[in-house]
């Protein structure tokens, strides 16, 4: 399931990111790469350690803690720290998986990798190329959004990053463990959840058909849900 998520940051906020983000140090992306994705990734990041590095994303995960249509989606028990990227002349990350388990520098804790999001950063007339290839069970599908929507899909996916040719492409990303590790009972629950919030603007709270409706999602999610 891939989901799109519009205006994480406003546009007022995707500005003060890039204005912080145009005056750091930026280095080589394969210094964080595997030994299989260095022979494919071509991009820059900012060191994960960095001050600004954590701020950026601790306004992020702030953002999203308030963003329904995330928690509906992702169900999230754990999120790896945001990381901030950049492609430009020509670079490009190849077709990939990304780690199944994913430790969190400087602590104990481990994130499995159900969900991968990218929020971007750059205005989609920025920059040419840089469009996120996923492969899903109907095809590839080919995401680029506007700066402060971000796409959510699952970490199993194969994907890529074309590569940019015009502009610079900055994004942020970074993974999600879910209270849901099945992708389709996932997905199950991300549709009835919906459709509940939908029937909340027609049904009055009470309404014992939404009560019902509000009954299956949490018994569906008390089954289902790994503590």
């Amino acid at each position: 399931m891939l989901i799109t998520i519009e205006q994480v940051l406003s546009p007022e906020e995707v500005q003060q990111f890039r204005t912080r983000l145009e005056t750091t140090h930026w280095q080589d992306g394969q210094q964080t790469a595997g030994s299989l994705a260095r022979n494919v990734k071509q991009n820059l990041q900012i060191d994960d350690n960095s001050s600004l590095a954590i701020e950026l994303g601790n306004h992020i995960l702030r953002r999203l803690a308030g963003n329904t249509r995330f928690i509906s989606a992702a169900l999230p028990s754990k999120i790896y720290p945001p990381k901030f990227n950049c492609y430009r002349d020509g670079g490009q990350y190849g077709a990939h998986v990304d780690s199944a388990l994913m430790q969190v520098p400087g602590t104990s804790i481990t994130v499995r990798s159900d969900l991968s999001a990218t929020l971007f950063l750059s205005a989609a007339d920025e920059y040419d190329g840089g469009e996120l290839e996923i492969e899903g069970p109907f095809g590839v599908q080919t995401v680029k959004l506007e700066a402060g929507d971000m796409v959510l899909y699952p970490s199993s996916s194969l994907h890529r990053v074309t590569p940019v040719t015009r502009g610079k492409r900055i994004a942020s990303f970074f993974w999600i463990e879910s209270h849901i590790r099945d992708e389709g009972e996932r997905t199950l629950l991300f549709d009835l959840d919906q459709s509940i919030q939908a029937l909340t603007t027609q049904l009055k709270v009470n309404d014992p058909q939404l009560l019902a409706l509000t009954g299956v999602y949490h018994n569906l999610l008390r089954r289902w849900a790994i503590s």
